[in-house]
């Protein structure tokens, strides 16, 4: 009777070491947004008449994806007083409290999943915005994702386009709106992110 238990016992130990070898060998990979490759950016209507681009210059966040598993997720932060029009007064005018309210409000948050992979790479985020304390979905499609090898540093490197739309008046943000402004903004996610050791 205790030849039989003894083998039974160490197949299951020899089970539970190979589910957790199983497990480690399956956890996804964590990629560090690199703030010099990676810049939010935005469109926005002016009075129906032309369109205003903007970006972000400073920006953090971690990424993770495991390509076997299908799975991943974003988590990009954004400083909001680092809004850049290329024109002094209207980055001014961005951070009052009528539009981005950077003093009260000075990050931005956006968080998602990585859905819909096709060839081993994700095509869409499933995510939420957050912006002056309001948060709301904001669903992103990705229109390039790709990594390879950086010819540098030799460790993986990942990048990705995304694009989605919002309304800022969803957000408290809704200057100009009695003027005629269409309160569609579009998002842009130009993102590199290094695999971290």
């Amino acid at each position: 009777m205790s030849f039989r238990r003894i083998p039974f016992s160490r197949a299951l130990l020899a089970a539970a070491l190979s589910l957790c070898a199983a497990t480690a060998v399956a956890a996804p990979n964590v990629y560090e947004i690199d703030p010099a490759h990676t810049y939010p950016s935005f469109e926005a209507d002016h009075m129906g008449i032309s369109v205003w681009r903007g970006k972000f210059d400073r920006s953090s966040g971690e990424i993770t994806f495991d390509r076997e598993a299908q799975t991943g997720s974003v988590n990009v932060v954004i400083d909001t007083a680092s809004i850049d029009y290329g024109l002094d007064a209207m980055n001014a005018e961005a951070r009052k409290d009528t539009l981005l309210d950077a003093a009260k409000f000075p990050k931005a948050t956006y968080k998602g999943t990585l859905v819909d992979f096709r060839d081993g790479a994700p095509t869409r985020v499933k995510g939420e915005l957050t912006l002056r304390g309001v948060t709301r979905p904001v669903d992103l499609t990705i229109k390039r994702f790709k990594c390879i090898p950086n010819p540098m540093n030799k460790r993986e490197l990942c990048g990705a386009d995304a694009y989605g739309d919002f309304q800022r008046d969803a957000f408290g943000m809704d200057a100009g709106k009695d003027y005629g402004f269409d309160m569609t903004v579009s998002l842009r996610i130009q993102v590199e992110a290094t695999r971290k050791p």
